[in-house]
């Protein structure tokens, strides 16, 4: 069974916010047992995959609704259409993901690592994760609708056009990545750091930053976006 030293001790935290006066995210801290490959078929609905790895498998259009995942490996498998509606993916390390189209409609992911992926059209909406780190790799209009994120570190990747509608965010951190035209409409954010994102572009929902960290830079880059919303009129 796989154990994160110090995910639950209250140690120190190692985020970005240290000091500042915004809480740091909590990131998870897996550590996998020796994984058995997976030798079965197609994934089922409600499955229960405990301690195995999948690598180089795929999975396009199978259906996993409902399935739980636990201390597994996904590595390089091609996720499009793959139906994982209401899935729970626990203690698990997803690398070199690839598809488009990926239900997460209603998962629930917590102590999870996804790097370097590859997706675009990913249904998250009213997702629940907790503890997750997507560090690399590029994302293109990630639905993040009614969602509930806590302890979330976006590192190093690319969000195009990320859907946040709705969603609660609780430490979460934008972290060396960039993204692109974010739609934060009625969305509620609490100790969420945008500092060291490299490119923040927000298309909706300004006025839901309250609760946000933003830099100096950040600041003048929105403010046509700030005076667009609050109808200000810039002129000269």
């Amino acid at each position: 069974m796989a154990r994160r030293a110090g995910a639950r001790t209250g140690g120190p935290n190692r985020g970005s916010g240290g000091g500042t006066g915004v809480k740091a995210a909590r990131r998870p801290e897996i550590r996998l047992p020796e994984l058995v490959p997976y030798e079965g078929g197609e994934l089922e609905p409600d499955g229960d995959y405990d301690g195995v790895e999948f690598r180089d498998r795929d999975l396009t259009g199978q259906d996993g609704a409902g399935a739980r995942f636990m201390d597994c490996a996904l590595t390089e498998c091609a996720l499009d259409g793959t139906g994982l509606k209401s899935a729970r993916v626990l203690d698990s390390v997803l690398t070199g993901i690839r598809g488009v189209g990926t239900n997460l409609a209603d998962a629930s992911l917590r102590d999870v690592e996804i790097v370097d992926a590859r997706l675009g059209g990913t249904q998250l909406y009213g997702a629940v994760l907790e503890r997750v780190l997507i560090r690399g790799g590029k994302i293109d209009f990630l639905n993040l609708r009614q969602a509930r994120l806590r302890d979330v570190v976006f590192q190093g990747c690319v969000l195009v056009e990320p859907d946040f509608g709705g969603a609660r965010l609780e430490r979460v951190e934008f972290v060396d990545c960039a993204v692109k035209a974010a739609d934060f409409t009625a969305a509620t954010l609490t100790d969420v750091d945008l500092r060291a994102a490299v490119e923040l572009g927000i298309a909706a929902g300004v006025d839901r930053l309250a609760g946000a960290v933003i830099s100096t830079a950040q600041l003048l880059d929105l403010a046509p976006v700030l005076a667009g919303q609050l109808g200000i009129r810039v002129e000269g």
